[in-house]
């Protein structure tokens, strides 16, 4: 089936558009590194478009009507956004659903240590990742502390100019003949993915009178103490504050514009930030939908969907229950109603296809960056374990609305059969029985420090989205 390049299709006041999209989307990437910082990032925005924290609404005892945009946040880690159609709510909602975690590095509760001159803080991985990539780039830190008394450190040091990065070393090539023997998945140990974060010990100001005094005087583990100063000095936390921490290890520096012609952004995080930030802009542009929109932004679909702020979680559900409840249209029965009656994009990215690894695809039914935003009926692995399979009936519908909303798309799978595979939250939103299907934009070098991505398929992603909010 003949393809066309996005790119060929633009005429120059909307190349422009697409530029302008691609800059907001960069200082979304580039201030939205953890989950944290992207829901705080959304909420500050969406709150100037009309916005308002649900809960606050209910302390005045407003009754929702159509119109009104709510929002809900769950433990400051994942967000809700709702728009109140004119139809009842029995008919379902349009729901638009992205993920805000990425894979990284986190820091372990007791992690702070020194060896062979060194300050470390150990960490673990969170998400799918080829290790090996994580060594010798700047890493940044990002995350909260929080101390006994309830107070919250925020903590962002390796992103300004003048801050300080960190690293995890790696052997030099010169000694490396036996780890280069190593399969890819053991180059790296997952307890070898050790932060650097210190190499001066903590000076003694004493001066002592001779030699052997001095050396006395010397500071066991001084590289540990000199850091542990410094969090004293400027974030007022002990070693033992650590406990209560979480602090993620993320590539340090901004989003780029990559190519000659600045037609793609190499970045962290475009899983599956790509699809969060097209997800709630296009709830932003959609002010007159019949059906009630909304924009699920979810946390740990990295590593399975699952805690109190997976998609696996109640959140999402109760939270629908409290919606209907302050429009006074809420029964079980009308519940169950409202979601087996909704239809969602699960909003995730998919593979893009890379030349240089050309067999690692069907080349006929894989998404080519540049081409615009991309479907996968079915995502999951081998057998589709694991996935949901959209029906034809809503493909068609899909189609229709794409189509007359002139936003390319394609259709894809993940890469050739029996090779691997993924999953996203679409299954778990099936369970309720409304129609699903997989959404978002291609992507190279997936889960890597570094991944790329097509200006034009974001582009058309959203203008997709926005379709699909008000038509389907």
């Amino acid at each position: 089936m003949e393809r066309k390049s996005a790119w060929t299709l633009y005429s120059k006041t909307e190349l422009k558009k697409v530029d302008a999209y691609a800059k907001a989307y960069m200082d979304f990437l580039n201030k939205g590194k953890t989950e944290r910082e992207c829901t705080d990032y959304i909420i500050n925005e969406i709150e100037r478009e009309g916005y308002h924290e649900f809960e606050s609404l209910m302390k005045k005892k407003k009754k929702l009507v159509k119109g009104d945009k709510v929002y809900f946040c769950g433990m400051n880690k994942t967000l809700l956004m709702f728009q109140i159609g004119t139809a009842p709510m029995e008919e379902g909602m349009n729901i638009l659903g992205a993920h805000i975690d990425s894979p990284r590095l986190d820091v372990k509760q007791n992690p702070l240590y020194e060896d062979g001159g060194f300050a470390y803080l150990d960490t673990h991985y969170y998400g799918g990742i080829k290790k090996y990539q994580w060594v010798t780039i700047p890493l940044a830190i990002h995350g909260v502390v929080v101390k006994k008394d309830g107070t919250t450190v925020i903590v962002n040091v390796g992103e300004e100019e003048d801050d300080p990065v960190f690293f995890i070393s790696d052997l030099l090539i010169h000694l490396a003949s036996e780890q280069m023997e190593k399969k890819g998945n053991k180059v790296v140990e997952g307890e070898a993915l050790d932060v650097i974060i210190a190499n001066s010990p903590l000076i003694n100001q004493s001066k002592p009178k001779d030699k052997e005094k001095e050396k006395k005087a010397e500071e066991k583990e001084a590289v540990k103490k000199n850091v542990l100063a410094i969090l004293k000095e400027y974030y007022q936390i002990e070693e033992e504050d650590f406990h209560s921490a979480e602090l993620e290890i993320v590539p340090a520096g901004k989003a780029r514009e990559a190519g000659f012609d600045r037609s793609m952004i190499l970045s962290y995080g475009h899983d599956d930030r790509v699809c969060a930030f097209s997800s709630y802009r296009a709830m932003l542009e959609v002010n007159d939908a019949r059906r009630t929109t909304c924009c699920i932004l979810t946390d740990k679909e990295e590593i399975g969907s699952v805690g109190a702020t997976g998609m696996k979680s109640r959140f999402f559900e109760n939270s629908v229950a409290e919606l209907m409840n302050a429009m006074g249209c809420y029964s079980e029965l009308a519940l169950r109603r409202v979601l087996a009656n909704s239809f969602m994009l699960s909003s995730d990215v998919t593979s893009g296809f890379d030349p240089l690894y050309a067999s690692s695809f069907d080349k006929k039914n894989v998404a080519m960056l540049g081409y615009g935003f991309d479907f996968c009926k079915f995502t999951g692995s081998r057998g589709k374990s694991g996935s949901n399979d959209a029906n034809a009936e809503y493909l068609g519908k899909i189609r229709k609305i794409m189509d007359d909303a002139g936003a390319m798309y394609q259709m894809s799978e993940l890469g050739k059969v029996d090779l691997g595979g993924g999953g996203t939250i679409a299954y778990i939103m099936a369970l309720y029985g409304m129609n699903v299907i997989d959404c978002g934009v291609p992507v190279m070098n997936m889960h890597a420090p570094y991944e790329a991505i097509s200006k034009a398929d974001i582009y058309e992603n959203k203008k997709g989205y926005i379709a699909f909010l008000k038509n389907a």
